[in-house]
Order: structure tokens, then sequence, then C-alpha cells
């Protein structure tokens, strides 16, 4: 797949996230529940796939993408495991300190996000420079 294709894809699915965060406020509970486990569901996949691409093309790729994406992968791991943990709390300041930290953790994410879209439009400049240049140095050595 393309670079330009993998951005557009990208921004589609930012917006998509944005439009469904914003409807949740106004769902009631239980189809907030559903959303919550696909959406978990879809993160999930879409994390294994990027660690096989990873590994199927850890000879094509720079070893910090590598690494980034292990770091990645431990960190969604760690993540779901504290989120497990505290579904069972009930208590009333727990629940609130939780949800605090749920939507501190959701901004933090689409800021890590975001910064990721700024790192990416780099590695995708850089690349067409890249080409660029290999391609004119081609072109005069004949």
């Amino acid at each position: 797949m393309a670079l330009s294709d993998e951005l557009t894809k990208l921004a589609a699915r930012a917006k998509e996230a944005e439009e469904r965060v914003a409807a949740a406020t106004s769902e009631a509970r239980v189809q907030l529940e559903k959303n919550v486990n696909g959406a978990r569901e879809a993160a999930q996949a879409q994390s294994a796939r990027l660690q096989e691409a990873a590994e199927a093309d850890r000879e094509k790729i720079s070893d910090w993408w590598a690494g980034m994406q292990k770091s990645w992968s431990d960190h969604v791991t760690g993540i779901r495991r504290n989120v497990d943990a505290k579904r069972g709390e009930l208590e009333t300041k727990a629940a609130l300190r939780d949800a605090d930290l749920a939507e501190r953790d959701a901004i933090f994410a689409a800021r890590f996000a975001l910064a990721a879209v700024e790192e990416a439009e780099y590695a995708a400049l850089y690349a067409t420079l890249a080409r660029m240049d290999a391609n004119s140095v081609a072109a005069k050595s004949g």
C-alpha cells in the first residue's frame, strides 16, 4: 500500500474515532459497553497486525521502529491488565478516580497518536526526499 494511502486511512480512522467518542456520551450503557469491547478487539487486532508487520519487515524497517512497536505492545498490554483489574471496583471514590485516570489516559493516548502522525509526516517527507535524491544519483550515474 502506498504511503499516501496509509495517511488517508489514518485520517479517516481518526475522524471515525472522534465521531464515535462524541456519540458515546448519549449512548445507553449497554451499547457503550458493546462499543468499548468492539474498540478493544479492534485495537488488539491492529496491534497484532502491527507486530506481525514489524516482525515480517524487520530487515526493512529501522531498529528504532521495531523497538517502538515492541514498547507500544508492552504498554498496551499493561493498560489492558490495569483496566481489567479496575473493572471489579465498585467504590464511588475509586470509580471516580478510575474515571479521571481513564480520561487522562485517553487524552494522552490522543496526544501520543498526534505525535505519531507528526512523526509519520516527517518520515514520509524524508522518504520522498531520499527517493528523489536516489533517483537523481541514479540518473547521473547512468
